[in-house]
């Protein structure tokens, strides 16, 4: 059975743990009361079963001196101990040292109580100011969004006046309440809407040429855009909307308005999905606040007191208060009213996405089939490239390569997704709330057996596809360029299921990959988030993966298709150059990343990180440019830069992403707090990491065999580096889920899209 302080500690949200109750340092308190209610002083053995005896005498039947105290307390009923000590009158000697040890405990016991009470009078206090003021500011933001759901209806309602020339129906009423109502009479017309939507911020364009009863003047709803591309695009849009061909007197620019609905809608949904932190966080403190009183209460024996104080934080604010219930049903009315269409199954699908609970039992057997399927056609392959010599240094090089950096490519993709399944098991084991930190879903985010199941599925049809390649080169008569065919089509296979359209094949995680591969590309525009940094970290391991991409890519679309020509993408300039790009561009991305957080967050260390993806940067094209040209001068370079970029790596790993390395830590070297149990662990991962990443050392180490042979030690040291990356996940997302590194918040800010604006137009 778990212990309910791991359970909190796992479903605690990270921007709001100094605000949860401390419930470890409250159940320390319970742990020295319970010490101070056993005797200290030892005695003879002669005399310890009558000390025994005069303590159960003198405590009413009890052993524990303790009761006396909590009778006085909580009023019990009370027995006459004056006679108990009369028939003791033989043992004046024992009984007084007997009284004394008792006092002197019911001291220690009573400082330990009151400290107990007075801390948990803090906690209380704490967490009713934190609900209170977490609370006000959702109301305020509930309201704030109300107005502009109100703004946003008496637009639509001008938009759809303007469709039907001279025709100006009054306002219609709205249900929301506040003091920017639109619909004040029966007889308002264009002109009383326009006034009071320009009160609230909308800015129009040829608004003074309005008059009444005219309704084909163009205006223009000014709703700022939310980044530099969208903002660009708002523009050509306007462009166009605003210019119309010749002839045209006026177009009202409706896409403005369907953005601004959209972003109130998403306003709506993040502020739902915070009054149910905030439930949440109710929640679990009412119920740390039990189980800390109900071990106080069978440890001190005081009940009554316990009870007491369990109805006093049953009636305090964070429990007793509504106001995030009734705001969450008004907020689930208005989404249903305007933005589901009145379909309550679409809100829920918005507001409270339900985690998928699907049998897992049909994915972890299609695990097992597809692993069992891998390791016997694996073994074909080895039997049938054994037996036609294909490896061997007399045989053809134009095997070798396609089918090699194919293979490598997948292996890697599958090696790394099935590094990532290991990183969701044990995050799910040790209950670090992955979900949470990278802002994924629960009902469409990816389970550990759903990676198992995809990584053994790939390498399952890809080395399926390499022993119908080599069975098909060496027992038939068809040209090399169509059995050729069957890597090109395991290729674009690949592509169509990554952007396939249709809801089949995990496709909110492939557009959720996509959305993110988008990001990263584009880092310097976007706002950068913890999944985006994450992601680029993991492509940055990824690096002779993109490098046998492009191998592959110059074998099929540089004429090596139809008329092969041995090593055409070694010595072609165009492609020796494409891998200088290639080995700089997942460093150069998230360089930028660093970049844009720093102009976002104004912090030194993100131009620190951002100068440890320069460093290995040039660490890797100077070991390009060695591998190309061995000569002193290089290797000199290569040692130089890499030693700088190794050291730069390292630290930045075991200080900043892990949070290691703290010599006045409660755990030597490490941090304060810890998931596993076992120190040992994080000493062995510290090593391991050391280890992997001087990998590069075989770089300027020449080791001598044939193609074969090196291009195996290649793919070796490709994997021991996705192994490491796996391997660095898991202690990153510890860190982030003990100490909140990132200082993420609980709540997206999500702009709305009418502005207030003081200035006259």
């Amino acid at each position: 059975m778990v212990k309910f302080s791991k359970e909190l500690e796992a479903q605690v949200i990270l921007e709001w743990k100094e605000a949860f109750v401390n419930y470890r340092q409250l159940k320390k308190h319970v742990k020295r009361i319970k010490l101070s209610c056993k005797p200290k002083l030892s005695f003879p053995n002669s005399n310890r079963s009558a000390i025994g005896d005069l303590f159960c005498r003198i405590c009413g039947g009890r052993r524990s001196p303790v009761t006396i105290k909590a009778r006085s307390e909580i009023h019990m009923k009370e027995e006459d101990d004056d006679d108990e000590e009369e028939n003791e009158e033989g043992e004046d000697n024992e009984v007084e040292l007997c009284q004394q040890t008792e006092l002197s405990q019911l001291f220690s016991l009573e400082d330990e109580v009151r400290s107990f009470l007075e801390m948990l009078k803090d906690e209380l206090t704490k967490v009713n100011q934190f609900h209170a003021a977490r609370e006000t500011e959702f109301l305020e933001r509930g309201d704030l969004l109300k107005k502009q759901l109100q703004i946003l209806l008496d637009v639509k309602k001008v938009l759809s006046d303007r469709r039907r020339p001279g025709v100006f129906p009054r306002s219609s009423s709205s249900s929301l309440q506040n003091s920017d109502r639109f619909s004040k009479g029966n007889d308002s017309g264009p002109e009383d809407v326009i006034a009071a939507l320009k009160r609230n911020g909308i800015n129009f364009v040829n608004s003074a040429k309005i008059k009444k009863g005219d309704a084909k003047t163009s205006f223009r709803i000014d709703i700022p855009a939310t980044g530099r591309i969208a903002a660009a695009r708002a523009m050509i849009w306007e462009d166009f909307m605003n210019n119309p061909k010749k002839g045209a007197e006026g177009v009202i620019n409706r896409r403005q308005v369907q953005c601004a609905e959209k972003m109130i809608r998403n306003g709506f949904v993040e502020l739902y999905r915070g009054l149910g932190l905030l439930k949440t966080y109710s929640g679990l403190n009412m119920l740390a606040f039990s189980k800390i009183l109900k071990k106080f209460g069978k440890v001190s024996s005081l009940y009554d007191i316990a009870n007491d104080h369990l109805l006093s934080i049953k009636e305090s604010y964070f429990i007793t208060s509504d106001k995030v219930v009734k705001l969450m049903d008004e907020l689930e009315s208005l989404f249903t009213q305007h933005f589901a269409d009145n379909d309550r199954r679409k809100t829920v699908k918005f507001l409270k996405p339900q985690q998928n609970r699907g049998s897992s039992h049909m994915v972890t057997f299609f695990v097992g089939l597809f692993t069992g399927s891998f390791f016997m056609l694996f073994s074909a392959y080895v039997i049938l490239s054994h037996s036609s010599g294909v490896f061997s240094s007399r045989a053809e090089t134009s095997y070798m390569d396609i089918v090699y950096h194919v293979f490598s490519m997948f292996a890697l993709f599958s090696l790394h997704l099935f590094m990532y399944g290991c990183n969701l098991l044990m995050w799910k084991r040790t209950r670090i709330n992955h979900n949470f930190i990278f802002d994924f879903k629960a009902n469409t985010a990816l389970k550990y057996r759903d990676a198992f199941l995809l990584c053994t599925c790939i390498m399952t049809a890809v080395v399926g596809a390499m022993v119908l390649h080599l069975f098909l080169i060496y027992n038939s008569h068809l040209p090399r360029n169509q059995t050729d065919l069957i890597p090109a089509i395991l290729l674009l296979v690949s592509a169509v299921i990554i952007v396939c359209p249709f809801n089949v094949l995990y496709r909110s995680t492939r557009y959720c990959f996509l959305r993110v591969i988008g990001r990263i590309i584009c880092a310097p525009f976007y706002k950068v988030v913890m999944v985006d940094f994450f992601m680029a970290d993991q492509l940055t391991s990824l690096i002779p993966m993109f490098r046998h991409m492009e191998s592959a890519a110059c074998y099929f679309l540089a004429k090596n298709f139809t008329n092969p020509k041995p090593g055409v993408c070694k010595s072609e300039r165009m492609f020796m150059e494409l891998a200088y790009v290639v080995s700089f561009l997942p460093y150069f991305w998230r360089a930028m990343q660093c970049a844009r957080r720093w102009h976002d967050e104004s912090h030194i260390d993100h131009i620190a990180n951002f100068g440890k993806y320069v460093s290995a940067m040039v660490a890797a094209g100077a070991r390009l440019s060695y591998s190309r040209q061995p000569t002193v001068h290089w290797k000199a370079t290569v040692v130089g830069t890499s030693v700088i970029a190794t050291v730069y790596q390292l630290y930045w790993d075991f200080v900043k992403d892990w949070g290691f390395l703290h010599p006045n830590s409660r755990n030597p070297w490490l941090r304060d707090e810890l998931v596993l149990k076992n120190r040992g662990i994080y000493y062995a991962s510290i090593a391991l990491n050391f280890i992997l990443r001087v990998a590069w050392i075989q770089t300027i180490v020449r080791f001598d065999g044939g193609i074969f042979e090196s291009q195996l030690i290649d793919f070796l040291f490709a994997s021991l580096e996705v192994i490491r990356r796996g391997h660095w996940n898991y202690y990153r997302l510890e860190n982030e889920h003990l100490n909140n590194v990132g200082k993420f918040r609980v709540l997206r800010p999500v702009p709305l899209p009418f502005q207030e604006d003081d200035s006259d137009v």
